[in-house]
């Protein structure tokens, strides 16, 4: 717990170190740091070893918090996941976050117990303690993945995106498996039936599953059925429906994890009322979780024990990063011939870690493992030296691999608090009015609008109103105009000549070779 503070300091404390996180965070765009990361090292910095002496030695609470958050961020990225995306990759990355992590795991428990009772004086451990480390550093981490490929806005052939993302939030599941029946085996001293413990596998798999998908569909009949004067319950619903489904799966055995996802991601892609709002709020509870997370790991950790496991932090890393999810990822997909060579090397760099293997090192501490301390602090080093290598390269590697593709543009609004369902293909801008546009004429019918965009709002000063053909326009008006599709956006754009673009001056340029790319 953090005993040197109050309540009423606790609340203060937490606040004010998101905040600075958040503004921290800024950074990340201008230095290619994720985000995350910055959370985690506003955390280190005011722990227990940093400048502001907070004592946080709970990793029960720890626990809890990552368990809460983990299903927030599962639950918000299954909604967000289209079904028209992951289903051309559904089975290769059933097979990465299955087959890949286990066989992640193999490969790296193997070289830490080699590397570590061969030539580490310091630290030795067992085959079990090395399979157990190796599992709970498995899994990719799905706040990671989806916070940074989100941030980067990056356009990725080859359908990397959706592979990336339907992996990093399905293959918790199983790095969570891996990590319990290692734990139980050492607890036991190795004595149990390897095959009760497959039994097991298979059935926290199926059960999940089934659990995740029937709950999803339950859900969206009960939210739409049920007439709610508050719409600000609906989004409450949700959360309410992602904790249900976890820990009713998890208290009967299966896994909640997969649970959870699989229930966010049947939501996501059926109808139901509110569905924009829910998942806007969604999301900003996932970044709250995430952030939480990372601050809250920051200050469990101390830094000066980290440089007792540096050495083998690094050469554990590099081998994951370089060899054994090299090998698992070509290993996996070595039945799909189609799929580029260089897609297969990107999948394989962007297997970051994040605070799922951090959370699930606390596992370890609370069954009061004699070696837990020591994982715990190496699986932390291993994450920061993941998001330093992998999660500041990703755009880059992208890059080099010549893997990205033409960005979407999706105007932002700042006047006008609209949005439009996702099933409507239509697109939505707005445009100040300047002297430029008004010389011809000043009236709505005279602008150089194409067929498929129309003038739906204007505002003027703090008023707004439905303009008819005739209204006449001022100066500073902003309108809001609404585009049939992408092409008649650009078209708008074109006709109006540019003269209030709303790509600021100083990227115009860009702009203007993006949309030559169009015209």
């Amino acid at each position: 717990m953090l005993t040197n503070i109050n309540l009423e300091h606790f609340m203060f404390i937490g606040a004010a170190l998101f905040l600075i996180g958040i503004i921290a965070s800024k950074a990340s765009y201008r230095f290619g740091v994720p985000a995350l990361l910055l959370f985690l090292i506003v955390g280190v910095i005011f722990g227990e070893d940093g400048i502001g002496g907070l004592h946080f030695d709970s990793p029960y609470l720890m626990q809890f918090i990552g368990m809460i958050s983990l299903t927030m961020i599962l639950f918000s990225g299954g909604m967000d996941t289209k079904y028209v995306d992951i289903k051309p990759i559904l089975v290769r990355g059933s097979i990465l976050s299955t087959l890949g992590v286990l066989l992640t795991a193999l490969f790296t428990g193997v070289f830490i117990y080699w590397l570590t009772n061969n030539f580490m004086d310091a630290i030795a451990f067992s085959l079990l303690e090395s399979f157990l480390l190796a599992s709970v550093m498995s899994s990719t981490d799905s706040a990671t993945v989806f916070a940074i490929l989100g941030s980067k806005g990056l356009v990725l052939k080859e359908r990397l995106k959706p592979l990336l993302e339907f992996e990093s939030g399905s293959n918790d599941p199983m790095a969570y498996m891996l990590m319990i029946m290692f734990i139980q085996l050492i607890q036991s001293e190795g004595q149990g039936s390897i095959w009760g413990y497959i039994g097991m596998f298979v059935f926290q798999f199926v059960f999940g599953a089934v659990m995740g998908i029937v709950f999803g569909i339950l859900a969206v009949r009960f939210i739409n059925r049920i007439n709610v004067d508050n719409d600000a319950f609906y989004p409450i619903m949700l959360i309410c429906i992602s904790f249900i489904t976890f820990s009713v799966t998890q208290y009967l055995q299966g896994n909640g994890y997969l649970a959870v996802y699989l229930c966010g991601l049947v939501i996501g892609n059926s109808k139901f009322v509110h569905k924009y709002s829910g998942k806007r709020f969604l999301d900003g509870v996932a970044w709250l979780c995430q952030g939480v997370m990372f601050l809250g790991l920051g200050l469990l950790v101390k830094p000066s024990q980290l440089m007792d496991v540096a050495g083998i932090g690094l050469l554990i890393s590099f081998f994951m990063i370089i060899i054994s999810r090299s090998a698992a990822v070509f290993l996996c997909l070595l039945p799909f011939k189609k799929m580029a060579k260089n897609a297969k090397i990107y999948t394989a760099w962007v297997g970051l870690r994040g605070a799922v293997p951090i959370i699930f090192a606390t596992y370890p501490l609370t069954a009061g493992l004699a070696q837990a301390p020591m994982i715990f602090n190496i699986v932390f080093f291993v994450t920061l030296v993941s998001l330093l290598v992998q999660g500041t390269s990703v755009a880059k590697v992208a890059e080099i691999l010549h893997l990205t593709g033409k960005p979407k543009f999706q105007p932002k609004l700042s006047e006008f608090e609209i949005s439009l369902s996702e099933d409507i293909k239509s697109t939505m801008t707005e445009i100040t009015i300047t002297p430029t546009i008004l010389e011809k004429s000043n009236k709505v019918m005279d602008l150089p609008l194409p067929d498929k965009t129309l003038v739906v709002l204007i505002k003027r000063e703090n008023h707004y109103f439905v303009p008819k053909g005739s209204a006449k326009l001022e100066a500073n008006d902003v309108i809001l105009l609404i585009s049939e599709d992408e092409d008649s956006l650009q078209e708008t754009y074109s006709k109006l000549e540019h003269h209030n673009d709303p790509i600021p001056q100083k990227k115009r340029k860009k702009w203007d070779r993006f949309l030559s790319r169009w015209t």
